[in-house]
């Protein structure tokens, strides 16, 4: 149970304004949307306005704010708001800001950089030696995935062979949820903006699912920055673009299953996503991956990002790709189809394609195909 108090008093509110003002803190780093909080403490319930104003000044009540003052809630006109107030965490042994204290803890560092079109996106560096720059893809969250039963095997071996370069795209995570465009080409600037941020002027490009898209992209436009291209489990052309007509059918229904039943408590709806990324995955693995989707991005925001994986095609940037490239696939990805994967390495010039055994989307550690993974990547990135 979690209490609210102004020095010794405690202050007596209700639940969804103690949500509303936890998640104000958590967030304050960035401007919160009327439509995030929404997604976030109504469950994208339609509410009226006046309910969201009349939560947010029982927010400022109860710690001492005002709409007038403003002083620890502000109102950030059409965009939404922002805790302003110093925060610091009981018994905590020093002043360090959190930032420096959860570097410490966790061997990552994270910042923040702003595209041209002003979405603010947060990426991370951990390890050191030659870099590797990792896309986002659907459905990320740095702090999250770092020590994930389901990521922190991959991104950790990563990062003590390299210095390991990863962001939030824009609409999910720690970057900017309330953005006006979630696109591909969108999807591209944030990755321009990271690469141009990190200060690296040369360094490998790892994209996995809707990322290789990314970086197929990224490569064809950039070829003096790209050192070597490593491509797992992904796709050039979207469902709706390779599909049958049961494919997009099939891709309709679960942007309908997005739409009415991403927010909810129960996890049922989320649970077939799951099953279809992780078919193989622990109890433990699935839950996470479970819970991972409703923390990382808004119900809206989960339908954008899908329908621009849906729609996708880079197919025509394929010859265009210079870097020395390596492609792995599952044979039974569950997700997205082996002979996309085939498909990808036979337009890249020069590329190598690696067949793995499993059928999990995204590569687990206990995965048959693991091993194999580590090692064809390790000595793919040690060439050149």
């Amino acid at each position: 149970m979690f209490e609210l108090k102004r020095g010794a008093d405690v202050i007596k509110v209700e639940p969804q304004v103690f949500d509303l003002l936890v998640y104000l803190i958590s967030h304050r780093n960035r401007v919160v949307s009327q439509s995030e909080l929404l997604d976030s403490i109504w469950s994208g319930k339609i509410v009226s306005l006046s309910t969201v104003a009349s939560r947010i000044n029982a927010a400022r009540s109860a710690i001492g704010d005002s709409g007038a003052a403003q002083k620890l809630i502000r109102t950030i006109q059409r965009k939404g708001f922002r805790f302003v107030g110093d925060v610091s965490e009981a018994g905590a042994a020093s002043a360090k800001p959190q930032s420096a204290d959860m570097e410490a803890a966790t061997g990552q560092q994270i910042r923040f950089c702003t595209t041209v079109d002003q979405v603010r996106i947060a990426y991370a560096l951990a390890g050191e030696g030659r870099p590797i720059l990792k896309a986002g893809n659907w459905l990320n969250h740095l702090e999250y995935d770092w020590k994930s039963p389901v990521w922190s095997h991959l991104l950790k071996w990563m990062a003590s062979e390299h210095q390991l370069i990863r962001y939030d795209a824009r609409g999910n995570g720690l970057s900017d949820w309330s953005v006006t465009d979630i696109s591909f080409d969108a999807y591209l600037r944030d990755l321009e903006s990271v690469a141009d941020a990190s200060g690296v002027e040369r360094f490998a490009l790892f994209g996995i699912s809707q990322g290789v898209a990314v970086c197929i992209a990224y490569a064809a436009k950039y070829p003096e920055r790209v050192s070597h291209l490593v491509l797992y489990g992904g796709f050039a052309r979207g469902r709706r673009i390779r599909g049958t007509l049961d494919d997009i059918e099939q891709a309709e229904a679960l942007i309908t299953l997005m739409r009415t039943g991403w927010g909810q408590e129960n996890p049922a709806f989320r649970q077939v996503f799951t099953s279809m990324f992780l078919p193989g995955g622990t109890p433990e693995q699935m839950q996470w991956f479970n819970d991972l989707q409703k923390t990382t991005t808004s119900p809206n925001n989960a339908v954008r990002m899908r329908f621009v994986s849906d729609t996708l095609d880079v197919s025509s940037l394929l010859a265009e790709v210079k870097a020395p490239t390596l492609v792995l696939h599952c044979k039974d990805d569950a997700v997205q189809p082996f002979s996309e994967g085939m498909f990808i390495a036979a337009g890249i010039p020069g590329a190598r394609f690696v067949a793995l055994e499993g059928r999990n989307h995204l590569i687990l550690e206990t995965d048959p195909g693991w091993p194999k993974f580590r090692d064809e990547v390790g000595r793919f990135l040690s060439q050149g």
